[in-house]
């Protein structure tokens, strides 16, 4: 008996932009600025807004470009495989090691803001004990096999969503009552008393964590109702969404809060100028809907570390012996999420929360820039039919990213550039050990 290949199960072609858009807006999350608001204040001085619209702008003319390899690659949305494709195999390896940096470094950062509001709740428990409870919640639960399905991440998009209105409406009312200067107005997009522009910069190099997940969108492109116009629209639409949001949401609490400086906790700023604007039930809202954010996105950033690893050890990449495990009861890559679990309680005991983030970024940043060279060389470079946009936009897109990647602090250019060493050290090794 013959089957037909055509018989043989494939994804259907259902996701609709809307759906793309709203995917995106969901992995992103509504109160993305939440928790880098008071270190990206410090670092550029009052300027958060301005910080954000930069951000948006790289993240904007990278969505582009993202779009545009997706129609070339049309059943493999990574930056490692566009960039392996289009400028070279080692290059591709370079640009994975580093997101593989970033999968880790995820569920660190979400450990230490957990930490850091649960002890805006419960003050007396140590930030060590909080620590230790939230990686190993994240561990026991990934060992069980659990994932959060795309119906609870909707209901907590929209629960969030509800939390920035409320703080919207009660940062209003608060201002309305104070009545800010016409000057105080304009002074979260620039303060002449203040301004730096390597401060921005700086702080823009942070802010960009804002939009952090909207390249998740081009890994649906097997699933899209005409993915190469959806896939980029999707893209483009969801930057602009998030940035235009979170911009409101940061000028209203710049404005509340009438500094740059002074917080109780940095880390967890924004949920004490909630609590100015709207008292301590505001406050405690905040306070549990930047944990909750945070718990949702740690455990499923530790499975997605935990299975990253899986997936090298499948390529080779890593000892499959170990990495590549399967647990038989619980289909889970157990060795890994076990060692994710030792690595997430020793980063958030070590690591500050704005070193995490900028390492995150430091990761980031080389995968956007190596998505627009690579739209670069593939719609310019070896294009027959050129277009004055093909250069410009993917073009600027490099430069603005290497801009704001060069503007990171130095802890982080050493912390993330002895990790990008590691792994070429790494595959090296394997190779010469290959090729003896």
């Amino acid at each position: 008996m013959t089957v037909s290949l055509d018989a043989a199960p494939q994804l259907k072609r259902v996701l609709t932009l809307r759906d793309l858009v709203f995917y995106g807006i969901v992995v992103i999350q509504p109160v993305a600025p939440i928790g880098i608001f008071g270190i990206v204040s410090l670092e550029a001085r009052g300027h958060v807004v301005t910080t954000i619209l930069i951000g948006m702008v790289a993240m904007l003319l990278t969505a582009i470009s993202y779009g545009r390899m997706a129609r070339v690659y049309p059943s493999a949305g990574s930056a490692f495989v566009y960039v392996g494709g289009e400028l070279h195999a080692g290059l591709g390896y370079v640009t994975g090691w580093a997101m593989a940096m970033d999968y880790v470094l995820n569920p660190i950062i979400c450990t230490i803001l957990c930490s850091k509001a649960a002890m805006n709740a419960v003050p007396d428990v140590p930030y060590p004990v909080w620590v230790a409870l939230f990686a190993s919640l994240f561990t026991a639960l990934n060992l069980r096999g659990i994932e959060a399905s795309a119906r609870t991440n909707e209901i907590l998009a929209i629960g969030m969503t509800v939390v920035v209105a409320l703080f919207l409406a009660s940062a209003a009312r608060y201002l309305a009552g104070v009545g800010p200067a016409a000057r105080d107005l304009v002074t979260p997009f620039y303060n002449p008393q203040t301004f730096s522009l390597p401060a921005v910069v700086t702080g823009a190099s942070i802010a960009s964590l804002t939009f952090m997940g909207f390249d998740g969108i081009s890994t649906l492109s097997e699933e899209v109702e005409d993915p190469r116009r959806n896939i980029m629209r999707a893209t483009v639409l969801t930057c602009l969404i998030i940035g235009v949001l979170a911009s409101i949401e940061v000028y209203a609490a710049q404005l509340v809060w009438g500094d740059w400086k002074g917080f109780p906790d940095t880390d967890t700023a924004f949920a004490h100028v909630a609590g100015k604007a709207g008292g301590t039930v505001l406050f405690h809202i905040v306070n549990a809907t930047l944990l909750v954010a945070n718990f949702g996105s740690g455990a499923g950033a530790h499975l997605g570390a935990a299975r990253l690893l899986y997936g090298m050890a499948r390529e080779n990449a890593l000892p499959p012996r170990w990495f590549g495990a399967i647990d038989p009861r619980r289909n889970i890559p157990r060795n890994n999420v076990l060692l994710i679990g030792v690595v997430v309680l020793l980063g958030a005991l070590t690591l500050t929360y704005q070193l995490g983030a900028e390492m995150l970024n430091f990761g980031a940043f080389i995968a956007f820039m190596g998505v627009n060279a690579a739209a670069l060389v593939r719609y310019w470079g070896r294009a027959t039919h050129r277009r004055f946009l093909d250069f410009v936009l993917p073009f600027v897109g490099l430069l603005v990213c290497l801009y704001l990647w060069a503007s990171l602090r130095m802890p982080a250019k050493l912390a993330g550039g002895a990790w990008l060493g590691a792994g070429v050290l790494y595959g090296a090794l394997r190779w010469l050990m290959a090729k003896g």
